[in-house]
């Protein structure tokens, strides 16, 4: 089974509360990121936690080890169930962020690589794959990596082994279902979901993966 995520990126609380509580029973998890919280705050998981569904902060945390600690620390202590970093900041950065995760029972997933084309002047020549192997060295649950190339899940499978490979881009950035379904844990969709004229019909549609 593949994990459906939304990716909640509307920046009204009372509507994301709202969409949210209306696709719960597609769901597995919701993801939280800057959009909504810069506007509704970080306690908007007070009112999300209604869903009964994990949420995952997605700041991808990029800082040295002391602050992403401090950020992580503020992230798990306001409820939140998992937390997305990037790796490119090296292994004691990501460190920080996973080391806090477990502390409060939480995970840490890892940017391997992101999904949008500007990605790759960056993300290539084994840069993802370095990140990934450093990700499973400091103990990360599980990393983020494009359904808009689903050949480089592939290669990232082959590195982490049973840890979790969650993956965005599905839909309104052109990855596909059917191909990511069978390679990753958990896909993440937003914008084909609340930006759907029927955004619960939409998250019902994306739900197939579970099965």
């Amino acid at each position: 089974m593949t994990e459906l995520i939304l990716a909640l990126d509307l920046t009204s609380g009372d509507e994301a509360v709202d969409l949210a509580t209306r696709c719960t029973p597609y769901l597995d998890a919701l993801k939280v990121g800057y959009p909504l919280v810069l506007r509704a705050g970080l306690d908007i998981s007070n009112r999300l936690s209604g869903t009964g569904l994990p949420l995952i902060a997605d700041f991808k945390v990029a800082d040295i080890p002391e602050t992403n600690r401090s950020i992580a620390g503020a992230v798990f202590s306001a409820g939140y169930s998992g937390i997305i970093c990037h790796g490119f900041t090296g292994a004691d950065a990501i460190r920080a962020c996973t080391e806090t995760a477990h502390d409060h029972g939480g995970e840490c997933y890892v940017v391997a690589e992101m999904s949008h084309p500007g990605a790759l002047e960056f993300f290539h020549e084994g840069t993802g794959e370095r990140i990934a192997r450093t990700a499973v060295g400091c103990g990360a649950d599980g990393i983020i990596a494009p359904a808009t190339r689903p050949e480089r899940i592939r290669v990232y499978r082959e590195i982490v082994g049973r840890r979790k490979i969650l993956s965005p881009g599905i839909g309104a950035q052109g990855g596909s279902l059917q191909e990511t379904a069978g390679l990753a844990d958990g896909i993440i969709v937003g914008r084909s979901i609340y930006a759907a004229p029927d955004p619960v019909g939409a998250a019902k549609q994306y739900s197939v993966v579970r099965r």
